[in-house]
């Protein structure tokens, strides 16, 4: 990896309570060192030299002060139905390469764009239903579809697989 890609690798940002905020990349949190508004918890990359100074990479940051804000929420999109619906169709439960979003109650019969009116479906089943409920297209949903809770595990878990240092800031919360 170049020098250059190392400022763009993810860091995990911690509130003053170790609650996980987000995830800014590796020169936001150096900058955030260096103006003294957070420490660095873990290191677990190295250091970036310049010709006067040595700077610890950081991998996890905390601020040196509380941020109060209201509890996240998943966004609504596409990326976050599909995953909420674990890449699988709901009618049949199949996991193809391409799945598609559905309206369970159809926009013309008044289904709104909501978590609980969206659900993955593959391409076949979703022609199949076309303009129909589940109900009068004879293909019930294999779950209830809701709103995902916005767990640290849930906002930040597909960083893990690369980050396994992450996880005993994530799993608290």
């Amino acid at each position: 990896m170049s020098k250059n890609g190392l400022l763009y690798e993810p860091v995990l940002t911690l509130n003053a309570n170790f609650e996980p905020l987000n995830v800014c990349n590796t020169k936001r949190a150096l900058l955030l060192v260096l103006s003294g508004k957070a420490e660095i918890i873990l290191n677990g990359r190295g250091v970036i030299r310049s010709s006067t100074a040595v700077f610890e990479i950081p991998s996890v940051i905390r601020l040196g002060y509380m941020i109060k804000r209201p509890r996240p929420r998943v966004a609504l999109s596409k990326r976050e139905i599909l995953r909420r619906d674990h890449y699988t169709c709901q009618y049949c439960g199949g996991q193809p390469r391409f799945l598609t979003i559905d309206h369970i109650i159809p926009r013309h019969m008044g289904g709104e764009h909501s978590w609980k009116n969206l659900v993955a479906a593959c391409m076949p089943c979703n022609r199949r239903k076309g303009g129909k409920t589940p109900t009068q297209a004879h293909m019930p949903l294999l779950r209830e579809p809701k709103e995902p809770k916005p767990s640290a595990l849930y906002r930040f878990g597909r960083h893990l697989e690369t980050h396994e240092e992450w996880v005993q800031f994530i799993e608290g919360w």
